[in-house]
């Protein structure tokens, strides 16, 4: 079975850094490729970051292009995001996402993705 569970979230003032976590399990993570997106109250679930089966390819959202930066650890079986200034306008519910491809790239697409946590709740303050 598998589960995917994100870890980290939290309620920081904007400008502060915060880095989520999602712990994979019952899937062979090193060979999937990861995403997080997010969905604040009242809006659709976006497309946050995508990272590669092996982590050297990378896609981010013109939201987080330059503050948030996605990574994975195929032996933790752990996909990370550093997110730093962070804006009121992040506040949402984070979600990691595994697409069941093996040894393929991420995607901006939430229906290529195969398996979803959760999620985390972010809330930044003004």
């Amino acid at each position: 079975q598998v589960q995917l569970v994100e870890s980290g979230g939290g309620l920081v003032q904007a400008g502060a850094s915060l880095r989520v976590s999602c712990a994979a399990s019952g899937l062979t993570f090193r060979r999937f490729p990861m995403a997080w997106f997010r969905q604040a109250p009242g809006k659709k679930r976006e497309f946050v970051a995508a990272i590669s089966w092996g982590g050297g390819d990378t896609l981010y959202a013109d939201s987080a292009e330059g503050r948030f930066a996605i990574s994975k650890d195929n032996v933790k079986n752990t996909v990370y995001l550093q997110m730093n200034d962070l804006k009121p306008d992040d506040t949402a519910v984070y979600y990691c996402a595994a697409r069941a491809r093996s040894f393929g790239l991420g995607s901006r697409n939430e229906y290529e993705y195969d398996y979803w946590g959760r999620g985390t709740q972010v809330t930044v303050s003004s």
